[in-house]
């Protein structure tokens, strides 16, 4: 998708980027978890944004000439976990099924990365679930190394 632009988000892409979270949940979600686990709090929170701002979030979209809003990357600027130095949490990224392949994911990740460093930030952190073989692929080419894992035990049965 060459004649994507990236560009700072503007309230009025709310709904276009609402209707790209969805695909953080487009591989096979580990049991107990439901889909939207992984994209309605990312929604909720770009929201708030939309309403009120926020100085602690960068917000980028991939803006195609013949497609409209195509990519969203959602970054949150904060501590890093260990050392406390400024950092950025990548808390999105997501390509529309159009724009898949094209290498848009990599230029939004790359952009929010340097509107990050821009802010103050020293690094870049992300989660990213062990069977997204796909979205850890783009990290680790990315230069992203997988530091830390987590486990869970899930302490009651649910349905």
């Amino acid at each position: 998708m060459k004649d994507a632009r990236i560009r700072p988000a503007r309230p009025e892409d709310l709904d276009a980027m609402v209707r790209i979270l969805p695909r953080l949940a487009d591989f096979e979600v580990p049991a107990r978890r439901r889909p939207g686990d992984l994209w309605e709090s990312d929604a909720a929170t770009l929201r708030a944004w939309a309403e009120h701002g926020g100085d602690d979030l960068i917000v980028l979209v991939a803006d195609a000439e013949s497609e409209g809003v195509v990519g969203v990357a959602l970054v949150r600027l904060q501590p890093e976990f260990m050392s406390r130095a400024p950092s950025g949490h990548l808390e999105a990224l997501g390509v529309a099924p159009v724009a898949d392949g094209h290498g848009l994911g990599r230029r939004l990740l790359a952009e929010a990365e340097r509107a990050a460093l821009e802010a103050g930030a020293l690094s870049m952190t992300l989660h990213v679930f062990a069977n997204n073989a796909r979205a850890r692929s783009v990290y680790e080419r990315t230069g992203y190394d997988g530091e830390l894992m987590r486990y869970v035990k899930h302490l009651v049965e649910t349905d």
